[in-house]
């Protein structure tokens, strides 16, 4: 070995590269002067990790949001509830909505509701009166000392009131005639019959409308554009005829809502005429029944 060579290390061409040959793990070069550290990575996008995933879609952020919410994904018991609920609240906006059609004294005036509190007093005083004037026939029949007789005085009594409901027999006394003028025909038979069942519970005790006399068993018909009361028919105007109190039978046609206002919303004109003297001669037949027999002994 030359003198040279002593002493001096061996080193290769190649930059980099150790004495013994190998490179540093993570491919840095080192010598003259160059500085041996990690390769740098790719530099982090701003725009956040999930931009390449929203570009990748093609959808923005408020696009994702409305597509996550609609349409909606209800479960089964969400669904039921909600059905629920909406016939829920579809029942109490019908009873709601019944109840305010159905409230006729709602908007009445004030004299209005008095009148109809003086009528309903009229109707229990007729009642009571009628059940002191029984509580009184019973204390005769009891108390005579002729009972035959007194039972045979009642009995004609009996048969005179039977037959004035029944309409076997005239009558007459106070009460009122209702004309209405139906010029365009609008009037139909349901309408008489609510005014007949007005009347009969303001305490009217005998009805004739044209010829015909309303009793228990009469019933209303259309027919051919005509009305007609137990088959037989009635032209117009109707004049009906009332026996009874004026002071209750005129007061319960003129109601809110009731006989009068209903005739003149069809373009019917209604008047009231009270009468200290009503006539009620029109007669039906008695006829006798075929099955029906008296029980009593």
């Amino acid at each position: 070995m030359p003198p040279q060579a002593q002493g001096r290390p061996v080193t290769s061409d190649t930059p980099g590269t150790r004495a013994d040959g190998s490179r540093p793990a993570d491919g840095s070069r080192s010598g003259s002067g160059e500085r041996v550290g990690p390769a740098p990575g790719p530099a982090p996008d701003p725009r956040g990790p999930g931009a390449d995933r929203g570009s990748k879609d093609g959808l923005s952020g408020r696009q994702r949001l409305v597509k996550g919410v609609w349409p909606p994904r209800l479960t089964r018991a969400q669904l039921i509830v909600a059905l629920l609920l909406f016939g829920l609240g579809l029942g109490l906006a019908i009873q709601v909505r019944s109840t305010n059609e159905n409230s006729v004294l709602r908007g009445a005036r004030q004299e209005d509701l008095v009148r109809i509190l003086d009528e309903l007093d009229s109707r229990t005083q007729r009642l009571q009166d009628e059940k002191r004037r029984l509580e009184n026939q019973r204390t005769e029949l009891e108390n005579s000392s002729d009972q035959a007789e007194e039972a045979r005085k009642q009995t004609l009594q009996k048969e005179q009131q039977l037959g004035v409901l029944a309409g076997t027999v005239a009558a007459q006394g106070p009460g009122i005639t209702i004309t209405i003028d139906d010029s365009r025909g609008s009037v139909e038979s349901d309408m008489l019959l609510d005014t007949v069942q007005e009347l009969r519970a303001a305490g009217a005790e005998a009805i004739q409308i044209g010829k015909v006399r309303v009793v228990a068993g009469t019933y209303f018909s259309d027919s051919g554009g005509a009305i007609r009361i137990d088959g037989r028919k009635v032209t117009r105007p109707y004049v009906v005829k009332v026996i009874g109190k004026p002071e209750d039978l005129e007061p319960a046609l003129n109601i809110p809502g009731g006989v009068v206002q209903s005739l003149e919303k069809e373009q019917a004109t209604v008047s009231v005429q009270r009468e200290k003297k009503i006539v009620v001669d029109a007669l039906r037949s008695a006829k006798r029944p075929d099955y029906a027999r008296s029980s009593s002994r």
